[in-house]
């Protein structure tokens, strides 16, 4: 709990000290879902070319 001992906030200053507050509090949520693709497909999403180099003749396929 939050308690004012002195001075007299405004109500935006209020909400201003709620929400630091609660930001460092953190959150009791699920954690954020992993992607459901790998890194390495990230190249084929995004539509690049292969990269050069050894293999490079496996990350061809079209």
């Amino acid at each position: 709990m939050v308690s004012v001992t002195r001075g007299q906030p405004t109500a935006e200053e209020l909400a201003a000290v709620t929400a630091v507050v609660l930001a460092l509090h953190g959150g009791d949520g699920p954690e954020p879902a992993k992607p459901a693709t790998r890194a390495w497909a990230r190249r084929t999403q995004l539509n690049l070319a292969p990269k050069p180099g050894p293999g490079a003749w496996r990350r061809s396929r079209s």
